[in-house]
């Protein structure tokens, strides 16, 4: 549906900055290859890392097309009958070919994904180790004005054309966070950026 598409790239920077977990997809001859992953948006682009003997990182890293999906479901819409119910969402795609960051800008940029994931947490416990950082492929996907499509869904279900006897309306759904387990050998207070991540995502 065509008025479920964005055309904005404000709209789609904004929600790719809501979410903190998409999904990379490839073909490696006749196979598919997808993996979830976390990012961060650097600009007009997505930065990815993972482990550098990981399969699917390996093939994108080779060349080969690839395609990101970040999607969030928003709430359950239930309309008259189950052919009509349907979902609020959103999702964003993005294709293109992937770019290997080198060496000497790797380290940065797992700051960045560090800090767009948890914000000071660099500063808590500084930042990769030059073992960590040699262990790690990271990975650029330049957004473009053709390369993105960005899909929404909001409000109500459909009225029926006749009167109904059932309930019909949206279950809203959204993605909180708990209070913060402790590991058995954890010291010291919850830090600071757990703090704020927690409290940014309390259930009101």
């Amino acid at each position: 549906m065509a008025e479920r598409q964005a055309t904005e790239r404000a709209e789609l920077y904004d929600f790719l900055d809501s979410q903190l977990v998409g999904t990379l997809a490839t073909v490696d001859g006749t196979d598919p290859w997808t993996v979830p992953l976390l990012y961060a948006r650097d600009g007009d682009r997505i930065l990815l890392h993972g482990s550098t003997g990981a399969g699917t990182l390996r093939q994108v890293a080779a060349g080969a097309a690839a395609a990101f999906c970040v999607t969030a479901m928003d709430g359950l819409v239930v309309a008259e009958s189950t052919f009509e119910s349907s979902a609020n969402y959103r999702s964003a795609v993005i294709r293109g070919r992937l770019t290997t960051i080198a060496m000497d800008d790797r380290r940065t940029t797992l700051d960045i994904l560090s800090e767009r994931l948890l914000p000071g947490r660099n500063a808590e416990v500084g930042g990769s180790t030059r073992k960590q950082v040699a262990a790690t492929v990271a990975l650029a996907l330049e957004i473009t004005d053709d390369n993105w499509l960005m899909k929404t869904r909001t409000g109500e279900p459909g009225q029926p054309a006749e009167p109904v006897d059932v309930w019909c309306g949206v279950v809203p759904l959204t993605i909180t966070a708990g209070a913060p387990v402790e590991a058995p050998w954890s010291v010291g207070p919850v830090p600071a950026s757990v703090r704020a991540f927690v409290a940014a995502r309390r259930p009101e």
